[in-house]
């Protein structure tokens, strides 16, 4: 199946590298125009807008500041002319063990949230006025296996970040489905991404793949194609589902 997204218009955050540098690649090969998300590191758009500098906009923006999260949404509408499809894929993860310092907890359980749940939300939120106001539009929330099966105790927070995902998501796709708007989860396991290098590290790739049915890690590509599907309307009656991307984790 050949999958065009001409005429598409995309926000894909965290754009940069990893996950989201493979998820805006594919969104672009497929035709559609991408406002690609960036923070601290602006060397991956680039490249990609090098290659797509008539389909790629780049857009600036700190996920932890309610400010910058809310003027990214706005100059991507504007850079674009319009949105069709909000690909939440920004994330981050910190190695918060349960004997660590309260005020550093607290510090770190707070950069978690904001980035994690309160940016995509925020972005969800306004996702969803400008497509009920424009005719529809879909969103793409990339959650985790941890918000399914917890995570190991260095990574509860990361879990519970993930877990407020889901509910959200599946909160759209009821609330605002007859107005036009699709909301779908992904749920991966380990994705050989930077974000998932400290945990490889910190347990060994052995033993990550050792928790899989397959004989490889997953990689960003592995996912990718499933959200150029959901990106394309072609899938709109699977709204509000969890699509686990995560090489077998549940049946092994």
């Amino acid at each position: 199946m050949n999958i065009d997204l001409k005429g598409k218009r995309i926000l894909v955050t965290g754009a940069s590298r990893g996950l989201g540098y493979s998820i805006a690649t594919h969104l672009l090969d497929a035709g559609a125009r991408v406002a690609l998300h960036y923070n601290r590191s602006r060397e991956g758009v680039e490249q990609i807008h090098s290659r797509y500098p008539s389909q790629a906009v780049m857009v600036g923006a700190d996920l932890s500041d309610l400010k910058s999260t809310e003027a990214l949404f706005r100059n991507a509408v504007e850079e674009l002319g319009g949105l069709d499809v909000l690909v939440n894929n920004a994330g981050m993860v910190l190695t918060m063990p349960p004997d660590m310092d309260t005020d550093a907890w607290s510090e770190a359980w707070e950069l978690t949230m904001n980035v994690n749940l309160r940016a995509p939300a925020l972005l969800s939120r306004m996702a969803v006025n400008h497509f009920v106001a424009n005719g529809g539009g879909r969103i793409v929330m990339m959650a985790s296996r941890a918000a399914f099966r917890g995570d190991t105790e260095d990574y509860m927070e990361y879990a519970a970040s993930k877990g407020g995902l889901v509910s959200y998501t599946r909160s759209i796709a009821r609330a605002f489905g007859k107005k036009g708007v699709k909301a779908f989860l992904i749920a991966p396991g380990f994705v050989r991404t930077d974000m998932a290098k400290e945990a490889i590290e910190l347990y060994g790739e052995d033993y990550v793949v050792g928790g899989i049915a397959l004989d490889r890690l997953t990689e960003p590509d592995d996912v990718s194609p499933t959200v150029v599907l959901l990106a394309s309307g072609l899938a709109d009656h699977a709204t509000g589902c969890t699509i686990d991307i995560n090489a077998g984790s549940y049946v092994h």
